[in-house]
């Protein structure tokens, strides 16, 4: 797994993402192009982070060549229904300011609307102009993936949901692996909540000489999950790059199971975000 998850598009997700939530376009734009320097290969944004003009300068300014990097982003819920979905992603490209896009989600269902197979729908259309090389969705339910198949006889490549030691999301990993989806994790370090000043993960990191949030994340990518981090630290970058120097053992496993199970963020069934 050392490079990455082979999609079912063909192209490969490495086991860590560059996230840019809640950087504006200028930190985006650097840290992109920073990242890339330190070896970072995919960057993750989406509509509502409203920086997809930084990380797209940032990609068309760094030191890697464009068919080297990944850049994935998001329809925000608000876009739902096959034109509007259209014109919004055609506004990304345009903020990107990049000829197509590596991986396009949509953010999240909206179950409420009943229009995310509508959306997923308008997804296939770009890519097959295009301008998409893989379509996902973000924080969708088994039963939302089914209703995308049912429709179109194609599973989203990949869901990216809230997946870590605090919520290892246990039946959602295996219910996508049963339908070829790849999960791929966002919150693995628990988003500043706390967990990664959990004893426990703490107890790990020192017996293995790495930071409690490589753990998280060597605990995820263990599993076949590839993570989204983010750092404007630079040596913490690096780390966070740094997950195949170790591995965690069974009994590092078993610890880390004995988390309780608390979802830090919204629940896809019921909560809406535009």
């Amino acid at each position: 797994m050392e490079h990455g998850v082979k999609l079912s598009s063909g192209q490969v997700l490495p086991p860590v993402t560059f996230g840019t939530w809640k950087l504006d376009d200028t930190a985006a734009e650097q840290a992109v192009r920073d990242a890339a320097t330190e070896g970072y290969r995919a960057f993750d944004t989406g509509q509502r982070y409203h920086n997809e003009a930084g990380v797209g300068a940032g990609m068309r300014t760094a030191s890697v060549p464009r068919e080297q990097l990944m850049v994935t982003t998001k329809l925000r819920g608000g876009d739902h229904g096959a034109e509007q979905a259209e014109r919004a992603f055609k506004a990304s490209l345009r903020n990107l300011g990049l000829d197509y896009v590596d991986l396009y989600l949509i953010h999240w269902p909206l179950p409420r609307l009943g229009l995310y197979v509508e959306t997923w729908q308008a997804l296939h259309e770009l890519r097959d102009q295009g301008l998409i090389r893989t379509i996902g969705v973000s924080n969708f339910t088994a039963e939302h993936i089914d209703a995308l198949i049912a429709a179109t006889g194609e599973a989203p490549a990949v869901n990216q949901v809230e997946c870590h030691v605090g919520w290892r999301q246990d039946a959602l990993r295996q219910q996508m692996a049963d339908r070829g989806v790849v999960v791929q994790s966002w919150g693995a370090i628990g988003r500043g909540k706390g967990l990664l000043e959990d004893g426990r993960l703490q107890q790990v990191a020192a017996q293995h000489g790495v930071s409690p949030a490589q753990v998280a994340m060597r605990w995820a990518w263990q599993q076949g999950v590839p993570v989204i981090a983010k750092s404007g630290n630079p040596e913490r970058r690096r780390q966070n790059l740094d997950l195949d120097s170790f591995m965690l053992t069974d009994d590092d496993m078993a610890l880390l199971a004995t988390f309780e199970q608390v979802r830090i963020g919204k629940d896809p069934d019921v909560d809406e975000e535009y």
